[in-house]
Parts: C-alpha cells; sequence; structure tokens
C-alpha cells in the first residue's frame, strides 16, 4: 500500500529561476505562482489535499490548484509570506492524511486476511443469522 500512495512535498532546494511567476489575468494585483511538487501527485493525495485546503477559513485560500507536479497558487505580492507558510501546513496536514489513510487500508487488509484464514469470524458468521433474529423478535413481541 505503501508503494500506491505516497506523500507529495515542495522540490528543494528550489532554484528560483526555474519557478515560473506571471501576473493574473483576472486580478490585478495577483500572480500566479508555480511552485514544483517532488512527484505528480495520485489521486487519494489529490483527494486528501483538496479536503484540507477547502476546509481553511480563509476566502484567498481557495487560489490553489495542483497541476501535475507542480502547485499553482495565485497571491498577491503583499500575502505571499503569509500564502506560502499557509501552503507548507495545508502540504504536512495532506501528508499526515496519507500517513492515516495507509494505516487504515493496512488494518482492512489485515482484518480481511484475519478473516480469509478463520482466526476472525466475519459479521455474517456470528449470532446475526435471519433465525437468530427472527429468535428475538419473537420472544421480544410474542409473535409466531
Amino acid at each position: 500500500m505503501k508503494d500506491l500512495v505516497k506523500k507529495v512535498k515542495i522540490r528543494e532546494p528550489l532554484n528560483i529561476e526555474n519557478i515560473t511567476i506571471q501576473r493574473d489575468h483576472y486580478f490585478s494585483k495577483a500572480y500566479v505562482i508555480d511552485l514544483p511538487l517532488d512527484s505528480t501527485p495520485d489521486h487519494i493525495w489529490q483527494d486528501i489535499f483538496e479536503r484540507e485546503w477547502k476546509s481553511s477559513r480563509h476566502m484567498w485560500d481557495r487560489k490553489l490548484f495542483v497541476i501535475g507536479d507542480k502547485l499553482r497558487m495565485v497571491t498577491t505580492a503583499y500575502d505571499i509570506e503569509d500564502k506560502l507558510d499557509w501552503v507548507k501546513q495545508i502540504l504536512e496536514r495532506t501528508n499526515l492524511g496519507i500517513d492515516e489513510y495507509i494505516q487504515e487500508a493496512e488494518a482492512r487488509t489485515a482484518q480481511t486476511e484475519a478473516e480469509e484464514r478463520g482466526t476472525i469470524k466475519a459479521p455474517e458468521d456470528e449470532k446475526t443469522s435471519v433465525d437468530a433474529i427472527k429468535d428475538t423478535i419473537r420472544k421480544r413481541f410474542g409473535t409466531y
């Protein structure tokens, strides 16, 4: 599982000359900046990433996108420091989410393997058969 889902970070050290910085066509004081990522994120990482940045309380945080192996943000020169700090936090929280995802997936796999070996009874094998449910209903409500 660890091979299928992996963490993604900003590629370091950054070569500032290779970072694209352009004026935004829609916001006169804003710039579009493409930060290089160390790899192209898979769909699971992107889902967790989107959940993290969309849960932010700041409206300006909404201008952040993953495009291939780049993280595109829209910001002003005035807000760049706060925005970069925020981006780092979002990446950290996303990668923590990846850790949790991997742990949950490994636990599900281990449970499935244990059930297949017969060491853990599957829920349908426990006393939840239709007959047992009917017996319980009969006892409670006196039905036949």
